[in-house]
């Protein structure tokens, strides 16, 4: 067992120092004074909390729930159970939808796109419900569906009882489970593409239009944000949950309880802000450099490089110790035949002593074994 303290690490810990990082004026954006309920601001790839306040109370989060049918709808989607040109037929029950809505008629047809566009930038109810409908064949059946996704994404604060997140007395969630079903949706290239529309349009099949403006106003005022869900009930208050990307940095934050709707873009602006200026991505494994190299045993090759399988990155705040160590766990030799891609042995990454990430190491080349003859003569020269 071996173990090493990235270079890379170090290298940004000391480029970070010399460039003043360390600077108490570098960091800014204070987020002590956020007056909503609850609040989040964590990192995309990680899940690393940045922030929190009451995170984990659990508490009516209105049309944030939609993130849950949005999800499942995609994830549909990109297996090929759900394709956006199936059309849907719509029925008397999600046409009737209340609240927030884009006027479905009943007993046509919609496009999947169609609906799912409506859903994603004007939080349709109508859309929600037909869409349900349609995949699991009535909203009941779909919300047990979303329930158990939930529990699979480690949403331990939340219960859904309905797709649109309409008031209903045993409906909650919280700010941390929110952030990571948006953090979910969020890698998937089928949102992006609608999440960043401003404004458009649904045509229906009787030929009138409704017009569509994304509720989240982030994503036309806040530079990097590119998705996100408002929510708004007299149960809820104001509810925003939004990601944001800058450079090699990706944010998720959430506002849930706000006062009022200008509240709940500024202060999740603000938690943007302190992500942005106070942390920066750190590469610890860098698939592109080797990181050992090992002996070959009855090899046509004396050693091989090993080599990360993936990247991993972390944010870590500017100025301050980082706590990750990445310890190694390889052989003092492998035998041949190795073949390119073969896993060593893998790379532990620990943030403050606990595990967080295991990354498997490989060669990238293949290694033949040594014949009989071919033995004999290297045994040959050495003597």
């Amino acid at each position: 067992m071996k173990k090493f303290f990235a270079f890379s690490i170090m290298s940004a810990i000391i480029l970070s120092t010399c460039c003043g990082i360390m600077s108490n004026s570098v960091c800014y954006a204070d987020v002590t004074d956020i007056s909503s309920k609850s609040a989040i601001v964590m990192d995309y790839a990680t899940h690393e909390v940045l922030f929190e306040k009451d995170s984990h109370e659990k508490m009516p989060v209105a049309s944030m729930v939609k993130m849950m049918t949005i999800l499942l709808t995609i994830e549909d989607i990109d297996s090929g159970d759900l394709a956006l040109t199936d059309m849907v037929t719509t029925s008397e029950n999600a046409s009737g939808m209340g609240g927030s809505q884009v006027f479905i008629d009943p007993y046509v047809e919609y496009s999947v796109e169609d609906l799912l566009k409506s859903v994603i930038i004007s939080s349709a109810n109508d859309a929600s419900v037909a869409l349900a409908e349609h995949i699991s064949g009535s909203e009941e059946v779909f919300v047990k569906r979303m329930n158990k996704r939930a529990k699979e994404l480690g949403m331990y604060d939340t219960n859904y009882v309905n797709c649109t997140g309409l008031p209903a007395p045993e409906g909650f969630s919280s700010a941390y489970d929110c952030a990571l079903v948006l953090s979910q949706v969020t890698s998937h290239d089928v949102y992006h593409k609608f999440s960043s529309i401003w404004m458009d349009e649904l045509k229906h099949p009787s030929g009138r239009k409704t017009g569509l403006v994304n509720t989240n106003r982030l994503v036309r005022y806040y530079n990097g944000c590119d998705g996100g869900k408002t929510g708004s009930t007299n149960e809820a208050g104001c509810c925003l949950s939004a990601t944001a990307k800058r450079g090699d940095m990706r944010l998720i934050s959430v506002i849930v309880g706000a006062k009022d709707s200008k509240s709940r873009f500024n202060e999740c602006s603000q938690l943007f802000n302190y992500g942005f200026a106070n942390f920066e991505n750190v590469n610890l494994i860098d698939s592109s450099s080797p990181v050992s190299t090992l002996a070959v045993t009855k090899g046509q090759t004396g050693n091989i490089e090993v080599y990360a399988q993936e990247n991993y990155s972390a944010l870590i705040k500017k100025g301050s110790e980082n706590g990750y160590e990445v310890e190694l766990k390889l052989p003092s030799s492998v035998k041949a035949p190795i073949k390119e891609g073969q896993i060593i042995g893998t790379a532990e990454i620990y943030k403050d002593g606990v595990l967080v990430k295991s990354v498997s190491l490989i060669s990238k080349v293949a290694v033949k074994k040594v014949g009989y003859f071919e033995c004999v003569r290297l045994i040959g020269e050495k003597w």
